[in-house]
């Protein structure tokens, strides 16, 4: 099964955004690949302005460009993520979609985690803008390989890919819109581990370079194996990866291997509040 990530540099300019993202996916398709990833928030990056001006429903430009490409080209895309206007909800879900090859909308995830954070100088707030989704969402290719959902920040969080796992994906998808400094520092080694962990291949479609009101994001796009191996890696600048995802070998690999057979649920237990590592900072500090 050949798979590709694309990466791009994408602005407050919509249509320049959507065209970059059809010439790079009828690239990707003229390489071979038959499931293709779009990045975080390709439609639209910017101020809050800019993405409220791109916000849309699953009705809109976006996904009805994503459904008729993926119809026409005969593919399975897994179109990044849009912020999603939700009818009956203030505001925004960041929503990841699945579409087969047939154009039809087979999967929605909207991203769990939100960012809210201050990393290389600057101040974050996702949830000021996004309502954090409560569904961990596991699709099915036109081949059928179960195929996990995740977005960007859900990296940090093994929980989301290892019940993915369980539940037997053996992709995973990762559009994201990571920062310059975490991708420099984070990015391939959080997303190998998530891809060894669970043995589960993981493919990253990362934003890259400047955006407008000052974000800047890492690219490193890549395609990572069961093993834990860079099956592919992007150079800086919009483009496409794509890779070879050796389905027989990952079974071979969890035969030999067998830690998802190997856990032991009955044993695991969540720390209740009092052992939550930040209530214990606050109890430390009182009592210094």
């Amino acid at each position: 099964m050949r798979v590709a990530a694309v990466q791009l540099n994408s602005t407050a300019d919509q249509v320049a955004n959507m065209a970059a993202a059809d010439r790079l996916t009828r690239a990707a398709v003229a390489d071979g690949a038959s499931l293709i990833v779009l990045p975080e928030k390709w439609t639209a990056m910017g101020s809050e302005a800019d993405l409220r001006a791109g916000a849309e429903t699953l009705d809109g430009a976006a996904i009805g460009w994503a459904r008729a490409i993926a119809r026409e080209l005969g593919v399975d895309l897994v179109a990044g993520s849009i912020l999603e206007r939700v009818p009956g909800q203030a505001k925004f879900a960041n929503t990841s979609v699945h579409v087969n090859p047939a154009g039809e909308v087979v999967a929605a995830y909207r991203k769990v985690h939100m960012f809210d954070v201050e990393v290389g100088g600057r101040s974050y707030r996702e949830s000021e803008l996004e309502e954090p989704g409560e569904e961990i969402v596991l699709s099915r290719t036109d081949g059928g390989v179960e195929l996990g959902l995740s977005i960007c920040y859900d990296l940090r969080f093994p929980e989301l890919y290892r019940i993915l796992a369980v539940r037997g994906a053996r992709i995973v998808a990762l559009p994201a819109a990571f920062t310059l400094a975490t991708t420099r520092d984070h990015w391939r080694t959080l997303v190998r581990a998530r891809a060894i962990e669970n043995q589960v291949f993981v493919v990253a479609a990362n934003q890259v370079g400047e955006h407008p009101a000052g974000q800047q994001s890492g690219g490193r796009s890549m395609i990572v194996d069961p093993w834990g191996v860079v099956l592919a890696q992007a150079p800086d600048g919009e483009g496409h990866i794509v890779a070879e995802l050796d389905l027989e070998a990952q079974r071979e690999i969890r035969a030999r291997l067998p830690s998802l057979a190997n856990r032991r649920p009955e044993a695991y237990r969540w720390p209740d509040a009092q052992a939550d590592p930040t209530a214990a900072q606050h109890t430390t500090g009182a009592a210094a």
